[in-house]
């Protein structure tokens, strides 16, 4: 028949609509019942007009359009839609689909990828007859075309074989002006860029994009920016102290925005800041039946890989590793300089046979290296090979070798012979690159280091203080390209960089001055979308870049830090902390050997001080700073963890506190003490307290003064609450009573007094609240001491204080505090310093919680007796005659203290044994059953250690 050796396939030109004001426009048959048009389009874009159409004698028409990657079709009247139906989705992934539309009659249908289940139809109260022209993507723009007025703006694509009454039209004779019209289109070419193709999302950022550009998703990637370049978590425990956080679990990335990711530590916010990252196996593990043949190795993985560990040691000050290794005929080393017979393997894959304690290349324990293993001949306890338990333990702290991850034993295999180890967390301190910092003493000096070549994305971040007005904090100079950040005036700092896409510049402007010699912190990002630069917590600023300029930053110079390569604008100041893309440099190191730049700079306190809180003293290190809570009422590392310091008192005890600035001064003149107490002097305090009683009237705490003024707050005999101000030597005390119920019913009381002048502000138990006027004064002149309990000096206060202070107080106090003084924490922590003077039965307790005993108990920690400072050293006649005394009623304690002791021994190791002799017998159900068998046999052996050394003494 009819036929060819050929298959003629139809011709594919393509079309690229260029941008929003791109259309394409074809004839269509004017008045005909039936509409089919099909194409295919490809795009990135989630919304753009596809095609368009006025229908023939209504004036009405069509939209086929994408919404959110989805196809849709809307025929619509004038102020009127008939019908919305949608077909599709995710057709903006950039890949070639297929549209198919078509109208007969009423009924109108849509189908997309040809697909029947990603198919549309619906019947409209209308004929529908076809119009005189079809626009693709767009619409002209000229002309009154309403059917084109839409808010989903016009399609940046690629389209390619578009039908309109199935026939193809011929897209050659559109571009030689034949057929139809067009306006910005590609022909013969589709020219859709995949911008995601490198992915310049970082960090496992997820890419998306449109025509003209990519954006990335940083969700759950622990980074942030155009790019996910930035992290959102800090570098170390160190740095989020000085944010102010106290200790608990956070994720830390130890690159920044390197290519590690963050883990999750242990930050324990102490005096000094400790980082504790966890392993899989912590328990305490028993080894039996090992030997070189089948040895016992066991390997240890960390919350972190190899590398996110090694950039947390390295940056770290200190770290240590503690291994506790418990022998019975199970030896380390065997001889001294002989083959090992355990061994651990760290960080770096090599064999180490030093142990807890020692130092690398000396094959010994902690007790060979201080000569102190039971046996003199060997260097490990454990090599004595003794049939009974002992053991080597000791914090490994060589940083290179951190952290153990194996550990091989092979001599259990003997009879009698065992061991059992345990190895704790990685523990790291400090972080010697947060501190590293540099002074900059002249404009003309610097310092240099190699920097960015050829990055697609560029941070610097850094913390500086100054007096100067202006100064470059940092240059970097290509044949073209460069950055530099630098105080541009006191209250503004610019990014000013190019990439080969003409010069660009970040500008933040301040609130508040930086030059005031306080840190601030800046930050500046230049990546392949955008520059930013941010300052403290101000507003981050940003500019985009040009979507298809130059990327790649090409730098052949030194990084200047501190001035610039022509030596003018130099910076005076201190930089700290500076990193470049995650990395640290080391500023110190560099100043060593750098003229008119010194190692360091001082003044910590002056930006971080504020970080220290009720009362707590802000106290210079070389590193950094410390809160010193001594006299505070609370502790931690930013004293701010409040801690129920309670203390039993006893009847008659007294505990004064002496208002410490001036005591020494005025105890070593002879002018009045009054004269050196003349500005000491409030117009407002606060107190707080609570108490615990049963007992009335009591005195609960007592202030005075030079000038005999003072306050007292007691419980009457019927037990009311009142406080007695007086603040004028001259008139009588103000009292203010609060009868809200009987306080000495032995339960916890919580008593609040703010005082403004002469307003009077009264809480109790954190609900009741009550308002008061003073009228004998507002300035307590001159203070001297406050008293808890009985006032053992001679005072000139009212009756009602002195019939309270005859028995003075007996039952609980509790978290006292005057404005920022804590008279119980000073007594009970601090009690030889010379400030606080302690009488009678004083003893701390847990008496001050809900829970707590009531004020007849006490549980005692602390116990002072009649303890006043420094001891008496005079009547040295009489302390001789009570020291005959004691010597004979202490030989008769000590022969008494000795029998009752070996009694003791003597049970308790019987006791031990047959507990030992019960689980060996009974065995061990469980791992945690095991190990509490192996502790129990271990705490044993501890003991007859410990009880045959008190025997022989």
């Amino acid at each position: 028949g009819n036929m060819s050796f050929s298959c003629l396939e139809p011709q594919m030109v393509p079309v690229t609509f260029l941008n929003a004001n791109s259309y394409l426009t074809l004839p269509g048959t004017s008045g005909k019942d039936e509409v089919f048009i099909s194409f295919q389009f490809r795009t990135w874009n989630k919304e753009g007009l596809l095609l368009s159409s006025k229908l023939h004698q209504t004036s009405g028409g069509f939209l086929l359009y994408l919404s959110n990657g989805k196809v849709k079709i809307s025929l619509h009247k004038p102020g009127r839609a008939l019908t919305d139906i949608t077909a599709g989705a995710g057709l903006n992934n950039g890949q070639w689909h297929s549209v198919s539309f078509s109208a007969k009659r009423n009924r109108i249908s849509v189908t997309v990828d040809n697909d029947v289940t990603s198919s549309a139809h619906v019947s409209i109260p209308l004929q529908i007859y076809s119009g005189d022209a079809f626009y693709f993507g767009g619409c002209p723009n000229s002309g009154n075309i309403s059917e084109c007025n839409n808010s989903f703006g016009g399609f940046q694509g690629c389209m390619r074989l578009i039908s309109i009454g199935n026939k193809a039209v011929d897209m050659i004779s559109v571009q030689q002006n034949v057929f139809g019209n067009f306006s910005d289109l590609q022909i013969d070419l589709c020219g859709i860029i995949d911008r995601c193709l490198p992915n310049y999302c970082e960090h496992g950022g997820e890419c998306s994009q449109s025509w003209n550009s990519f954006y990335c998703n940083c969700a759950d990637t622990g980074y942030k920016g155009a790019t996910c370049h930035y992290p959102i978590y800090e570098q170390s425990c160190e740095a989020y102290k000085h944010r102010g956080n106290t200790s608990g679990f956070y994720n830390i990335d130890s690159d920044g925005s390197g290519p590690l990711g963050p883990f999750l530590v242990y930050c324990n916010m102490t005096d000094t800041t400790w980082t504790v990252i966890q392993h899989n196996n912590t328990n305490l593990t028993r080894v039996k039946s090992a030997n070189r043949e089948n040895p016992h190795t066991v390997f240890f993985k960390y919350s972190a890989n190899l590398d996110q560990l090694q950039a947390t040691i390295s940056d770290a000050e200190h770290c240590e590793q503690e291994f506790a290794y418990h022998c019975k005929k199970s030896r380390l080393l065997d001889k001294p300089d002989g083959m090992p017979l355990s061994w651990w393997i760290g960080r770096t894959n090599e064999t180490q046979t030093y142990w807890g304690g020692s130092l690398p290349a000396v094959q010994k324990c902690a007790c060979g290296l201080e000569g102190t293993c039971i046996d003199s001949q060997h260097y490990c306890n454990c090599d004595a090979d003794r049939d009974e338990w002992t053991n080597d333990t000791g914090f490994l702290s060589y940083k290179e070798h951190l952290p153990v991850t194996e550990i091989v034993i092979t001599d259990t295999d003997r009879p009698h012979s065992e061991a059992a180890y345990k190895l704790g967390p990685l523990l790291c301190r400090g972080d010697r690159t947060f501190w590293s910092s540099a002074s900059f003493n002249t404009e003309t000096s610097y310092l240099h280091f190699p920097t960015f070549h050829g990055e697609l994305s560029a941070d610097v971040s850094f913390f500086f203080k100054t007096t100067a007005a202006s100064g470059v904090f940092l240059e970097n100079l290509g044949i073209q390209d460069f950055i530099r950040i630098e105080l541009y005036s006191p209250s503004e700092v610019i990014f000013s960089f190019d990439v080969g896409n003409g010069p660009s510049e970040v500008t933040v402007q301040s609130p508040t001055s930086l030059n005031d010699n306080q840190w601030h912190y800046v930050k500046a990002e230049r990546n392949i979308k955008e520059a930013s630069l941010q300052i403290d917590q101000l507003p981050q600023r940003s500019q985009a870049a040009p979507p298809d300029g130059h990327i790649r930053l090409q730098l052949n110079s030194q990084l200047f830090v501190g001035g610039t390569a022509s030596r003018q604008k130099g910076f005076l100041g201190c930089i700290r902390s500076l990193q470049l893309n995650g990395m640290t440099l080391d500023l110190e190191e560099r100043a060593k050997i750098t003229p008119g730049v010194e190692p360091g700079c001082p003044g910590h306190c002056s930006s971080y001080g504020n970080l220290c809180h009720n009362g707590g003293k802000c106290r210079e290190k070389y590193s950094g700073f410390s809160c010193d809570c001594t006299f505070s009422a609370y502790a931690g590392p930013f004293c701010k963890k409040g801690k129920h310091i309670s203390a039993y008192f006893g009847t008659g005890t007294s505990v004064t506190y002496n208002f410490q600035e001036y005591y020494t001064l005025a105890k070593n003149s002879s002018s009045p003490a009054s004269s050196f107490y003349a500005d000491m002097t409030l117009n407002r305090e606060t107190i707080i307290f609570a108490f615990r009683t049963t007992r009335t009237p009591s005195l609960l705490l007592y202030v005075n003064s030079f000038y005999k003024e003072y306050l007292s707050v007691i419980l009457t005999r019927n037990g009311d609450l009142q406080i007695r101000y007086k603040l004028d030597s001259h008139q009588d005390p103000d009292v203010f009573s609060i009868n809200i119920k009987n306080m000495a019913d032995g339960q916890l009381q919580h008593v609040k007094i703010n005082r403004e002048e002469e307003m009077l502000f009264v809480e109790v138990n954190q609900n009741e609240r009550m308002k008061f006027i003073l009228s004998s004064g507002t300035e307590f002149n001159a203070i001297k001491s406050l008293t808890l309990g009985k006032i053992l000096e001679n005072s000139d206060v009212d009756e009602e204080t002195m019939k309270a202070n005859s028995q003075g107080f007996i039952g609980c106090l509790s978290s006292v505090q005057f404005n920022h003084i804590a008279p119980l924490k000073a007594a009970l922590h601090h009690g030889r310093s010379a400030s606080v003077i302690v009488k009678g039965r004083f003893t701390e307790s847990n008496c001050g919680t809900s829970t707590g005993p009531d004020s007849t108990s006490s549980e005692t920690t602390h116990s002072f007796a009649d303890h006043s400072g420094p001891i008496d050293e005079g009547q040295p006649l009489a302390n001789a005659i009570r020291s005959d005394s004691a010597i004979i009623g202490g030989v008769i304690a000590v022969l008494i203290f000795i029998l009752i002791c070996i009694t003791a021994i003597v049970i308790r190791i019987y006791k031990k044994k047959g507990i030992y002799s019960k689980n060996e017998a009974k065995g061990s159900e469980n791992e945690d059953s095991a190990e509490s068998a192996l502790k129990s046999e271990l705490n044993m052996q501890n003991t007859a250690n410990e009880n045959q050394k008190e025997y022989f003494f």
